[in-house]
């Protein structure tokens, strides 16, 4: 399983229940990697998206102790998911959040692909900062491109200390 998310330069990725920044480039990115995959998110996460649909062509698995989502696969607790996303690749299941679920699922997850904004987003929740999370290597990251007014940089942190699910 793998993280993507978009950090601003304090590791910030919301306020308001809502993204820090519109970055069209970003959102290509992540359409692109996410297409036909298997996205684990959180009810507010879900809740944030145009209209408070699941996400199209994607399996949408909401981790959230409360109710059923239309539309996607809901399980209450971390066993649950596990097994559910046990039978994709793993390499097919990416963590979107929100800030709760990743830090829950972060340890799990060989991979965190980080949209790094060079800018402040004033935000309210963040992201571990994966430069100084101990088992966290920054692998690769891309020239910065420019976006809606932004610099933006695609980055790639490796996990050398998956947790594994008991």
């Amino acid at each position: 399983m793998r993280a993507i998310v978009a950090v601003d330069q304090k590791w910030g990725i919301g306020r308001g229940n809502d993204l820090l920044f519109s970055i069209p480039e970003d959102m290509k990115f992540f359409r692109s990697t996410t297409l036909g995959k298997v996205i684990v998110i959180g009810r507010k996460t879900l809740q944030s998206f145009p209209g408070g649909k699941p996400l199209k062509n994607r399996v949408n698995v909401v981790l959230s102790r409360s109710g059923a989502w239309e539309g996607c696969v809901s399980v209450k607790d971390i066993p649950s998911l596990m097994r559910e996303i046990g039978r994709f690749s793993d390499d097919d299941v990416f963590v979107c959040g929100g800030a709760s679920v990743y830090r829950e699922l972060i340890p799990y997850c060989t991979e965190a692909i980080v949209t790094k904004v060079f800018a402040d987003g004033n935000a309210e929740v963040f992201f571990p900062n994966l430069d100084e999370e101990s088992g966290w290597v920054l692998q690769s990251q891309s020239e910065p491109v420019e976006s809606n007014g932004y610099a933006i940089s695609f980055c790639v942190y490796k996990n050398t200390s998956v947790k594994a699910f008991e």
